[in-house]
């Protein structure tokens, strides 16, 4: 079993669901963290969603609000993402919000 470790970024320049993280074929991925951080001066609000492999949205975090130039994490425990899941992120404003997940991929 090999575990590599990795992060997934992204720069929410929009108020549309972006993608975050999609678990490869024949991978599991433990994510220890994600944080979204604040880099306008103004509060926002981030959604996390899972979406499995029969399109089904698990709702993580609806309307979780930020700070000003803060930093807030997510997760208090980890998370598994199993193979063709999709962690998705959505912004409220954009050109706020960057988000950081920290991850161990294991195949």
């Amino acid at each position: 079993m090999a575990a590599f470790y990795k992060n997934a970024k992204a720069d929410l320049t929009s108020t549309s669901v972006t993608t975050l993280y999609t678990a490869p074929t024949a991978k599991t991925a433990i994510f220890r963290s994600i944080l979204v951080a604040d880099d306008s001066g103004n509060t926002s609000t981030i959604t996390l969603t899972l979406t499995d492999t029969s399109s089904s949205v698990f709702v993580l975090y609806n309307v979780k609000a930020t700070t000003a130039n803060g930093t807030v994490e997510l997760l208090s425990q980890p998370l598994v993402v199993q193979e063709s899941e999709i962690l998705k992120v959505t912004a409220a404003n954009a050109n706020r919000l960057h988000v950081v997940g920290s991850y161990i991929e294991i195949s």
